[in-house]
């Protein structure tokens, strides 16, 4: 399992601060405490990538955004925090 975390002094909105894959599910840590799983298969590019190219996750725009650069994928976070998928429960 690879983890990504990222420093900041303030954030505006959620912000994340570490981020991991395990298999098929993505979570989040985001700076007020909460911990956010949710499925990849949730997002269209996403559902097509292997568990390792998911494990890959990155934080950018200063905790605001995930991104996939091997699957050219980039998620903001609001939308994560928000449920807005892409594509129904499978």
């Amino acid at each position: 399992m690879t983890t990504t975390t990222v420093a900041l002094d303030t954030a505006v909105g959620p912000a994340v601060l570490r981020a991991w894959a395990v298999e098929r599910t993505v979570y989040i840590e985001l700076y007020d405490g909460r911990i956010i799983g949710f499925p990849a298969d949730r997002y269209r590019i996403l559902s097509q990538a292997s568990n390792e190219q998911l494990a890959q996750v990155q934080i950018e725009r200063d905790g605001h955004a995930l991104r996939w650069e091997e699957v050219d994928e980039e998620l903001m976070v609001p939308g994560i925090v928000a449920n807005s998928f892409e594509l129904p429960p499978r």
